[in-house]
């Protein structure tokens, strides 16, 4: 069963989606790829309180890695790739080339940014730390302008 919550953030609200209690969905106002509201389920703001407080203590600059449990729904493909995702130092980016190399698969750069690009739990699955093979800022479902506000947030040039 489906339930969801909504908490402020420095991006607006940010939408958590659980399914039988755990986390499975993390989604921005006008966000590429999210789903239709009413796959959401019913709204329960008693929902995913350490969720919350780990993503106010991650906007405070008090939280560098999350520990929360998460259900990834995906293709097996999608679900390594977000794996390798968490696996990114905060502040540290890495380039689609990077991660497809850390897979196993070299020559799988584009497979990986389409994988990237369907992260159901944004910011706590940090699919913002992907960039280019030169460093540029590259696709990211919440917005361009929002990826660089969250690089720049982790590398402690901006703060919210």
């Amino acid at each position: 069963m489906r339930r969801h919550t909504v908490t402020d953030s420095p991006y607006g609200p940010l939408t958590l989606v659980a399914e039988d209690g755990t986390l499975c969905g993390l989604y921005m106002t006008d966000q590429r790829h999210r789903p239709p509201q009413e796959t959401f389920g019913d709204r329960d703001d008693s929902l995913l309180g350490e969720a919350k407080d780990q993503l106010n203590a991650y906007f405070s600059g008090e939280l560098k890695e999350f520990t929360l449990e998460l259900q990834l729904q995906g293709t097996p493909f999608q679900r390594t790739v977000w794996d390798q995702l968490r696996r990114i130092p905060y502040g540290e980016t890495r380039s689609y080339g990077e991660l497809a190399e850390a897979l196993g698969s070299p020559g799988a750069s584009r497979a990986v940014g389409l994988a990237n690009g369907r992260n159901p739990i944004g910011i706590i699955v940090p699919c913002h730390r992907v960039v280019g093979a030169d460093g540029s800022l590259t696709g990211y479902g919440g917005g361009l302008p929002r990826k660089r506000r969250l690089l720049d947030f982790e590398r402690g040039s901006a703060l919210f």
